[in-house]
């Protein structure tokens, strides 16, 4: 078995996929710490600062290509992993559930500044600032993709971690 949890940054994919493989007794792996090892860095703010959004991408589209071809995992990609054509391919290629935890703007803003360590440990991806405009254009950019790759979508916006897991195992028809 193979979840994979796809969606913008603060839709719960880490949260959601922690809580999931831990009731499914399957490995969890967030997509984000993996390609924070591969640099040995601990922010990705600081891997875009010292290496730039290409060298980034590339090894999140590498490291995406890896754990979507193994099985027993839940995974969480980090929000850009479909960006690079590889990783959207490595998704697209899955053998197992693709989830999109879908979220608002609105909501999505409330739960990224809701977490102190997200600021810190993000950057922004426009010259919007990281606010609700940026927000709303980086999902205009990305909703047609998420939604082409997702086996399944949910609206997280009145979801929290545990119907939103419990909605991915009733699919599974694991509840």
């Amino acid at each position: 078995m193979q979840i994979i949890l796809i969606g913008y940054r603060g839709s719960g994919k880490t949260s959601v996929g922690r809580l999931l493989a831990r009731d499914l007794k399957l490995d969890f792996v967030d997509g984000d710490d993996m390609v924070r090892e591969r640099f040995a860095m601990d922010s990705i703010a600081e891997i875009w600062k010292r290496f730039g959004e290409p060298a980034f991408r590339k090894t999140e589209a590498e490291v995406t290509s890896e754990l979507c071809g193994r099985d027993g995992i839940v995974v969480s990609l980090g929000g850009g992993a479909i960006l690079h054509p590889q990783g959207r391919k490595a998704v697209a290629d899955a053998r197992g559930l693709c989830v999109y935890l879908k979220g608002s703007p609105a909501v999505l803003y409330q739960r990224i500044h809701g977490d102190p360590g997200t600021g810190e440990d993000r950057p922004n991806l426009t010259n919007l600032g990281g606010g609700i405009a940026e927000i709303e254009s980086v999902l205009a950019q990305r909703r047609e993709i998420y939604e082409s790759l997702a086996d399944l979508i949910l609206d997280v916006d009145h979801l929290d971690i545990d119907q939103t897991a419990a909605a991915i195992r009733e699919r599974i028809g694991k509840s």
